[in-house]
This record gives structure tokens, sequence and C-alpha cells, in this order.
């Protein structure tokens, strides 16, 4: 195992936590440490790196094992639901119950790409939240182009025992306060930055900062200016920027409070 690197601490005082992106894919297998030392210097104190399936768990643990400002998020992604088998959930509480994993995902439903079959991502769906709460973990939601059923499973799952997140939200301002409602943080990505993003930028207006996460999905949806280029860590202040132009606060204010939400969605101690 590779040696726990030291890190250069941010000049800046205000801090960020990128509380979503994908560090174990190969578009980061060349620059990883520069990549994770760029978010360090930008202010960003915490990636949360989430694992979609079974041959990127071990290299998801690995990274947050070996770098002290990332923790993993370890699931099943829709897209792979059709991958589980016996083995799978008895492998994921193994590996969960290591110290450095602090939510249990991204799972959810994709009827937009259809990668598995839809039955068969509700059912996984409906597993795992169980697993999850049988874990004590928080969950982090995938949703495209699936809104209503996603609500239905989050209800009748009673997946507000365990909360979570609505990673790279998608759906309207009703579903966003249903999910408020139940405990859930909705996350928003570099897409919010995006010209044809309008109709997004009037949701999050409405919602409460308290309820709000800031994230890259990093190596995907990068924002303005870096559009067209990977997504890395240290542009989530990107989107954080955005957040306090929509909604008229201070970028001070949006980092301080996104943060306090991951931190609390996420169950770490602030300090």
């Amino acid at each position: 195992m590779a040696k726990a690197m030291s890190y250069k601490r941010a000049s800046m005082t205000t801090m960020l936590i990128d509380s979503h992106a994908h560090l174990e894919m190969p578009e980061f297998k060349k620059d990883l440490e520069a990549v994770i030392q760029r978010a360090k210097e930008s202010g960003v104190e915490y990636i949360f790196t989430v694992g979609t399936e079974k041959k990127d768990w071990p290299r998801t643990l690995e990274i947050a094992r070996n770098h002290p400002p990332v923790y993993a998020i370890l699931g099943v992604h829709p897209h792979n639901a059709k991958e589980i088998d016996d083995q799978t959930y008895p492998v994921l509480k193994g590996l969960c119950r290591n110290g450095k994993v602090k939510a249990y995902g991204e799972i959810g439903l994709d009827f937009f790409r259809n990668l598995s079959p839809q039955d068969i991502q509700l059912k996984r769906f409906r597993e795992q939240i169980g697993l999850a709460k049988e874990l004590g973990l928080p969950i982090v939601v995938h949703d495209r182009e699936a809104h209503q059923e996603t609500l239905e499973i989050l209800k009748s799952e009673k997946a507000e025992e365990c909360g979570g997140i609505i990673h790279c939200f998608s759906g309207d301002y009703e579903m966003a306060k249903v999910c408020i409602d139940m405990g859930f943080y909705i996350s928003i990505p570099g897409s919010i930055t995006f010209k044809n993003a309008e109709r997004f930028r009037e949701i999050v207006k409405r919602i409460p900062l308290e309820s709000l996460l800031v994230e890259t999905d990093a190596p995907f949806l990068t924002p303005v200016p870096f559009r067209g280029k990977r997504n890395e860590p240290s542009y989530v202040r990107f989107t954080a920027q955005k957040v306090a132009e929509i909604k008229k606060v201070s970028f001070e204010k949006v980092a301080e409070v996104t943060t306090e939400n991951a931190m609390r969605v996420y169950r770490m101690k602030v300090g």
C-alpha cells in the first residue's frame, strides 16, 4: 500500500467540499496526486470519490485510504444493476465497514440510457436502500429520466431512515421539495453554469441553501470556463460561485453552508 501523502494546505480560509467525484476512473490515472493537490490548494478540504461497480471498489477504497482528504462511497450504479449476483452484497458489506466509506451509492434509476433492464434497476434499487439501512449509511441517489419512479421507491422503502443525497439533481422544484422533506440534500453539479441551464438555475434559486451541496461529478460535467475539458475537484469552486450568484449571497456563505451540509449528511465531525 502506498504511503499516505502530506498536503500543502490552501492559503485561503474558505473551505469547500466536492461531495461527488470519480477519482478512480482512468481519466485520473496519470495525474491523480496533482489533481488532489490542486483541489487542496483551491480550498477543497474533502473529496468524496464514488466507486459504482465491482471492478472499481478496490481502487476507490485504496485512493481514500492513501489520501487523507479523500473519502469513499461504494455501491452499484443502475447501469450495472444487471451484474449483481449472490456475491455482490456480501463483498460490499465487508468493504463498506471500512471507516473511510461514508455513504452507499450511487444507486438508483437511469431510464435514459437503460443499460440495465428497468425491472432489474427497480429491484436492485430497493435492495440497496435496504442494505444501506442495514449498514447505517446515507445513500447517494442517481436519477435520470425516472423522477416519479425514484420518488415512489424512496417513499415505499422508507429511505428517510437512512437519508442521503440526490446526486446531480435533474428533477423539478416539486421533486426537490419532496426529497428535502424526506431529509435528503440536493447536490448541484457544474452543469448549472451551462448556457442552456436556465430552468435548472430557477429551481436552485428556490431551494434553501441549507438543503444544497455542490459537486463536480468529475471527470464529467465540467463547468464554465473549462467546459470541454476534463473536470476535476478543484473546479467545484465555479459551481459554488454560480450558486452564490443565483441566490444573491456571498461565495463565502455558499462555501460555509454547503460544507456544513456535506459534513452533516456524511456524518463527519466539523473541525
